[in-house]
């Protein structure tokens, strides 16, 4: 292929011979500059297109360290561009260069337009995957955009917040706010939708510190959810990684996306709130081999995505080259992030995303796929090594989802620091407790108290634990109590879909009911757990709308319902709002309680000579567990004591801390229990400050040697006086 096969488009310009770095396009005043990576490439294109999406190819006639650059004088920012690539047509040996197909830009900043699933955006025939495809996919696939970053940041330093001070809401751009009816209608599903005071209010004054996005990358829908008539709601299908998604502006695609995102993260700033990204840097849209042509396939397919190993033949010595993609995400492909160009990609995307965007962390989905060298979990992996060693990088907020699609894959507890971690062990663990199937309460309390069986023996503490009991993966926490089986028909897969390892709980009947009975215990449930996560030591995590009794209708999987199913309901009329009360209390005495959120762990002895234990286990009938009641299956009823006075923890200049000291009940029990407080020189009186039973309401006074029952499935939370 030669520039003269596309004569007819011209050429209106000399193109400079530019720079090999930064790669993407940066624009100046005198001129924008293009570098992209395609070291098998034999010759390289900057497509532009005008306000009638009219293209003008310009060949990059320098190549440099595997990557083709140029620069153009009077390129303007909201130019859109893409990349053809020529090379060679080898699948076999993962070469699948065909200049028919326009490029993302992978470094490109923003995005415009839309992908439309058609034969020609397939690199191969369908139905002949050896053939070259010919027909031009321009027409079908997004743009990248030139931008101009320019933005006044004023004083919006990092934040920085301790994890041990951290309360995470998930949450999802779009969902929080499409059916807002506080926030402008022009405004809604959009990054300005999330800065209005109608979302930073109500975030603040709930007590959540940070928000957790759904993925914000630029992504695409898969072809298959398309031909269904659905989307990928949830973004888990990236493309383009250094592109705030387009669909999420109010701003129009041609840049205004970028300044929009930068105005909600400062908006989130100013109300106190970090912002964390949830990261898909373990595969793309491009899926497997069989999938479309939208970046990186064409510039590099056979360096970015991990193949099954080559072999050798025993007799002959001949090397074969199996062109299988190597998948552990479930997805069609795994990034490879042991390649020197796609590790650099992550990282400078990682550090634009903090420097020039401002965000405070990332939570990487899938993250057991990247730290693979060759087939093998490797805790010394280059993502791993890079990411501690990076001075930008190691003192952001890092989440790790500590699994991927593999069996070898679960990594919960064994991430090395500065690395937290989702505990999918303490959503089952608390789930089953409160739904009546735990084997006693040895696990639970380990849980509480901010499992140590996990991350006490590296030296982590019990923040490294990011404790949820929901997610956006799964059940909502009203359907959890609400619904004994999935719910996906709406998917279009016949409900296949999804996990059928819920561990939840209708109590008595399959989905919405006009029974006031279980209506009133599913709320109760509800908000046993919603207090149980807030006050459990470690990081609590909400999932958006959980608070408010948010329902999928028994969708577990709503990955690709970008409708009511997903958007969260602000209606008064169905809000479960003593739900809400029940989290924003027990928030509310997890900031001003530091006896709530320690971060050295709990070691069952005083922490000064003649003072109580730090904590304590008690038995409902007001002794200290014993070996055997720990080993009582029938044991329903947890009782915890934290002590305040002092903590063990140290202040900020190394000076001793002294807080009020708790009694925490959580009884999952169907029969109410007998409570005794016990006789000790600990604490002699208190009151209750929480309370998911109504007959001991908030402020009843407790002393020394009472005795009272506490309903069946509920939590007390008695704070000394």
């Amino acid at each position: 292929m030669t520039p003269g096969m596309w004569s007819h488009l011209g050429q209106r310009a000399r193109v400079w011979p530019g720079r090999n770095y930064p790669l993407g396009s940066s624009w100046t005043q005198e001129s924008t500059n293009f570098a992209v990576y395609a070291p098998a490439g034999t010759q390289a294109w900057v497509c532009l297109f005008d306000e009638d999406g009219v293209e003008t190819r310009h060949a990059l006639t320098e190549f440099s360290l595997g990557i083709w650059h140029g620069a153009l004088p009077g390129v303007s920012p909201g130019t859109r561009y893409g990349y053809r690539v020529a090379g060679p047509w080898r699948p076999e040996e993962g070469l699948r260069f065909n200049p028919h197909k326009l490029l993302l830009d992978p470094y490109g900043q923003a995005v415009s337009g839309t992908f439309t699933p058609s034969p020609a955006v397939f690199g191969y025939v369908q139905g002949s995957p050896s053939e070259r495809n010919l027909e031009d996919s321009a027409p079908y696939v997004p743009r990248s955009v030139v931008v101009n970053d320019a933005f006044d940041w004023g004083d919006d330093p990092p934040m920085r917040r301790r994890w041990r001070d951290t309360v995470i809401y998930e949450m999802h751009v779009k969902g929080m706010t499409a059916l807002h009816d506080r926030v402008p209608e022009h405004l809604r599903g959009t990054y300005a939708g999330l800065a209005t005071p109608a979302v930073t209010d109500y975030l603040r004054d709930l007590g959540v510190t940070a928000v957790e996005l759904l993925p914000v990358h630029q992504f695409v829908s898969e072809t298959a959810l398309v031909a269904r008539g659905t989307s990928n709601y949830w973004g888990y299908n990236s493309i383009g990684y250094f592109a705030p998604h387009n669909g999420y502006s109010s701003s129009g695609d041609r840049g205004g996306q970028v300044t929009e995102f930068k105005q909600m993260v400062k908006a989130f700033h100013e109300a106190g709130l970090e912002v964390l990204l949830d990261v898909v840097y373990n595969h793309t849209a491009e899926a497997g081999a069989e999938g479309p042509t939208l970046s990186f396939r064409g510039l590099d397919d056979r360096g970015f995505y991990r193949r099954v190993h080559p072999t050798r033949d025993a007799l002959t010595s001949v090397l074969a080259f199996d062109d299988t993609y190597w998948d552990v995400t479930g997805c069609g492909n795994t990034v490879d992030s042991t390649n020197p160009l796609a590790l650099r990609m992550i990282l400078d995307s990682l550090r634009y995303w903090v420097t020039e965007m401002h965000v405070d962390g990332f939570r990487f989905d899938l993250m057991s796929a990247l730290t693979r060298t060759g087939y093998d979990i490797d805790m010394h992996s280059a993502l791993l090594v890079a990411i501690g060693q990076d001075p930008i990088l190691r003192h952001v907020k890092l989440v790790a989802e500590a699994w991927d699609a593999s069996m070898d894959g679960y990594l919960v507890g064994r991430m090395p620091p500065p690395w937290v971690e989702w505990n999918d062990q303490y959503r089952d663990t608390i789930r089953d407790f409160w739904r009546g199937h735990s084997s006693g309460i040895r696990t639970v309390a380990t849980r509480l108290a901010g499992s140590s069986d996990l991350y006490a023996d590296d030296g982590r503490s019990a923040y490294n634990s990011v404790n949820f009991v929901t997610a956006h993966d799964g059940f909502t926490l009203r359907d959890l109590v609400s619904y004994d089986r999935k719910h996906n028909e709406a998917n279009g897969e016949d409900n296949r879909d999804g996990t059928d390892n819920n561990r939840s709980w209708n109590h008595g009947v399959e989905g919405e009911t006009d029974d006031e009975g279980v209506a009133a215990l599913r709320r109760r449930q509800a908000a046993n757990l919603m207090a149980t996560l807030c006050l459990s030591n470690g990081v609590p995590m909400i999932t958006a709308g959980d608070e408010r009794g948010r329902t999928q209708r028994g969708n577990n999987n709503a990955y690709s319902q970008d409708n009511e199913v997903s958007w969260i309901d602000w209606s008064p009329d169905d809000a479960w709002l003593d739900v809400y009360d029940v989290t924003k209390t027990a928030l509310r005495l997890r900031r001003e309680h530091p006896a709530l959120r320690q971060r050295h762990w709990f070691e069952g002895r005083p922490a000064i000579r003649g003072g109580p234990k730090d904590l304590a286990w008690l038995h409902p009938s007001g002794r200290e567990m014993t070996g055997d009641d720990w080993h009582d299956e029938s044991l329903a009823v947890v009782a915890m004591f934290v002590s305040g006075a002092p903590l063990r923890s140290p202040g900020p200049h190394g000076e001793q801390q002294v807080d009020k000291s708790f009694l925490i009940y959580l009884n999952s029990g169907a029969r109410p229990a007998t409570i005794e407080i016990p006789e000790q020189s600990w604490v002699q009186a208190g009151e209750v400050v929480l309370s998911t039973d109504f007959k001991l309401p908030v402020g009843t006074p407790v002393k020394v040697g009472d005795r009272f029952s506490l309903g069946s499935r509920s939590v007390l939370v008695l704070r000394q006086t």
